[in-house]
């Protein structure tokens, strides 16, 4: 019987409930790794921990809503004392907010998304950094958008979100470069998940890919053997993009 490339991995998922972060959740179990799925929506877990269970994989459980961050120190400190380690993290979770003209955006509503977005990322580094460090091939992917290529109209908060997310995934990439840790971002592309249909109300969902088109893609992120860091790879071109190197 063929080895599953991450055996006896360890992979915490946010946003796994539906979408992109169930499927790549049920991917990782398929490859091997036990799944950590971390949303904030209990019912889309448990139907998640059922198809795992269902295929003979596991997953450990975690009904979290990421703008809780002693909640996301809590669990660090339940995977440092059940694991020591953790092989993989999958920075999936996300929140478009208001698709709107930058002046009619309520204050609370822009800092929202942000903390969704970027600080509950940037939380979840500073605590996981010591977990994906001990592990022995650590991986870090954040998922990312399009919508950083260029600026467009209404998607204000959440475009901004994008890009910090990325300057954060790139800078935690050049502080781990010398270590076993690789870090990257992941952007789907046009993808038939509840985000895209609040995005694009009229568009036709039969027309778009589903969400488990992309996980072979992110599974190959997550794999040892994986050499890239510091990049992102863009799923509608099948390609790494690097960054400008800084003066």
């Amino acid at each position: 019987m063929t080895k599953q490339p991450l055996a006896d991995s360890i992979a915490l998922v946010t946003g796994a409930s539906r979408g992109i972060g169930h499927a790549t959740a049920l991917a990782l179990a398929r490859a091997g790794a036990h799944v950590v799925a971390v949303a904030r929506t209990v019912g889309g877990l448990e139907e998640l921990d059922d198809l795992i269970r269902s295929e003979g994989g596991s997953a450990t459980l975690v009904p979290l809503d990421l703008d809780d961050f002693e909640g996301i120190a809590r669990l660090t400190l339940a995977l440092n004392e059940r694991y020591r380690r953790l092989d993989i993290l999958i920075g999936n979770a996300g929140l478009l907010g208001p698709v709107s003209p930058l002046g009619h955006v309520e204050i609370k509503d822009f800092e929202r998304v942000m903390c969704i977005n970027v600080t509950a990322n940037f939380q979840l580094i500073r605590c996981l950094d010591p977990l994906l460090r001990a592990a022995p091939a650590g991986r870090a992917v954040f998922v990312t958008s399009g919508v950083t290529s260029s600026a467009r109209a209404y998607v204000g908060p959440y475009s901004i979100s994008k890009i910090a997310l990325e300057m954060l995934a790139r800078t935690y990439a050049a502080e781990t470069v010398t270590t076993r840790v690789r870090v990257n971002l992941f952007n789907p592309g046009a993808t038939r998940t509840r985000m895209r249909a609040e995005f694009m109300p009229g568009e036709d969902p039969e027309k778009l890919p589903h969400p488990e088109r992309v996980t072979d893609a992110i599974l190959s992120l997550c794999l040892p053997s994986l050499e890239e860091t510091g990049k992102l790879y863009d799923m509608p071109t099948g390609r790494f993009r690097s960054f400008r190197a800084p003066e």
